[in-house]
């Protein structure tokens, strides 16, 4: 006799079980593709009273960055901040042992933006939301990316916090 198993929906999943499907994907993984990460990879953007004004959430694995979010206030936009986070970013993962990174954006975020910096696109999604492109993006890093004289991988450069403690509990290993 079969066992019979029960499938349960819900959109407010207990982070246990979140933890569970996670570490059952990753466990699974290492098998094939050895056990790289993810290691959390997070920038903030400060203004002079300390407000978050923007920032950059990704992670490394695999010899890629995987960059998740990148957001700067939109008073701020066109001064450069946003390239500055994801250098910074590039620069990190370069530290790592990255050597490609890849991201996605939507036709009214930033697709532009990335072209301009070397992202290059491999796949897209057409009418992904209010008839807006879902564009999949990515770069090969170079060692040009960390400036000599870059600080170790685990401190943050002057100025900027770098947290690696948190990360994506759900999402152990991004395919």
């Amino acid at each position: 006799m079969e066992p019979e198993y029960e499938t349960t929906l819900t959109d407010a999943p207990d982070p246990a079980d979140v933890g569970t499907i996670g570490r059952g994907l990753a466990a699974f993984n290492r098998r094939y593709a050895g056990d790289d990460g993810p290691r959390p990879l997070t920038l903030l953007l400060r203004d002079p009273t300390g407000a978050i004004v923007g920032g950059l959430v990704a992670d490394t694995y695999w010899g890629w960055l995987h960059v998740d979010l990148l957001w700067v206030r939109e008073d701020l936009r066109g001064q450069g901040l946003g390239g500055r986070l994801l250098a910074a970013a590039e620069a990190e993962a370069v530290r790592r042992g990255c050597t490609r990174a890849h991201l996605d954006t939507l036709a009214f975020q930033a697709p532009a933006f990335y072209a301009k910096r070397g992202y290059r696109p491999f796949g897209e999604l057409p009418d992904f939301v209010a008839g807006q492109t879902r564009s999949f993006l990515w770069k090969r890093l170079s060692a040009s990316e960390a400036s000599p004289g870059d600080q170790p991988a685990d401190r943050p450069e002057s100025g900027e916090t770098v947290d690696r403690t948190q990360g994506p509990a759900s999402n152990p290993h991004r395919p």
